[in-house]
């Protein structure tokens, strides 16, 4: 019997890898948040929406508010505080991640990476777990920042539900293509729950902050509209 993707699971729902594998045909199989791997079987730990994505990820959806860190995610972080080598970044957990100076394209014990206190950091995690506390990158595995590093283009930056976060990180997120059509504008989201959003002006950043709150609950054809009645306004308002 094959898993029931898109069904509630809740905590203490056990699952075999030949479940999850019959309705996959990947090789292997990634757990993401809201499962474990408990000897031979997967053990649900969240109440959700069990989810799929291929090849062979599998998650838990639910709506919870803090954030839980999870190996390999990217998050939006602020840079609290400096110790030696490390600095201090809230992400939004129950304790702050490290970052070391190192964990930057290029960086070397000459060339130390701009980063101050306050600054807003766009980072992967490479640790985390129970026992550790987080650690963040902001380098891939080819020692390349591939978009992450610090932010310091203006632009503003928001905090969403997990369940929005993850909703604007799927490539087929309509709001994201909707608005793409009618403003020019940069976007980081962090699975975290935090946004950072740029656009050409002011107003308009203010206008896209507050379709993707809105957008939560909506489905697509309420969704287009709405992006068509805020692109009306922000018009008449430059106008003005």
């Amino acid at each position: 019997m094959a898993a029931p993707i898109g069904n509630v699971v809740i905590p203490g729902d056990i699952f075999s890898f030949t479940q999850l594998k019959s309705t996959d045909d990947a090789k292997k199989i990634l757990l993401g948040p809201g499962l474990k791997e408990n000897d031979l079987e997967i053990k649900v730990i969240r109440p959700g929406i069990l989810r799929y994505r291929k090849p062979g990820v599998y998650w838990v959806d639910c709506h919870h508010k803090r954030y839980i860190p999870s190996k390999g995610e990217s998050v939006i972080g602020i840079v609290n505080q400096k110790v030696g080598d490390i600095f201090r970044v809230d992400i939004g957990g129950s304790e702050q991640a490290s970052l070391s100076y190192l964990s930057f394209e290029g960086a070397t014990k000459r060339n130390r990476p701009d980063v101050k206190v306050g600054d807003i950091i766009y980072a992967k995690l490479l640790v985390a777990n129970k026992d550790m506390e987080p650690e963040i990158v902001c380098i891939d595995s080819y020692g390349r920042s591939s978009g992450m590093g610090v932010i310091r283009n203006g632009g503003f930056l928001f905090h969403t539900s997990l369940n929005l976060a993850r909703k604007l990180l799927n490539p087929q997120c309509i709001l994201l293509k909707t608005l793409g059509n009618r403003f020019q504008f940069e976007i980081t989201v962090g699975i975290n729950g935090r946004v950072w959003v740029k656009a050409h002006s002011d107003i308009q950043t203010i206008a896209i902050v507050n379709a993707i709150v809105a957008s939560e609950y909506k489905d697509n054809d309420q969704i287009k509209e709405m992006c068509k009645r805020i692109s009306k306004a922000v018009s008449r308002m430059e106008v003005d």
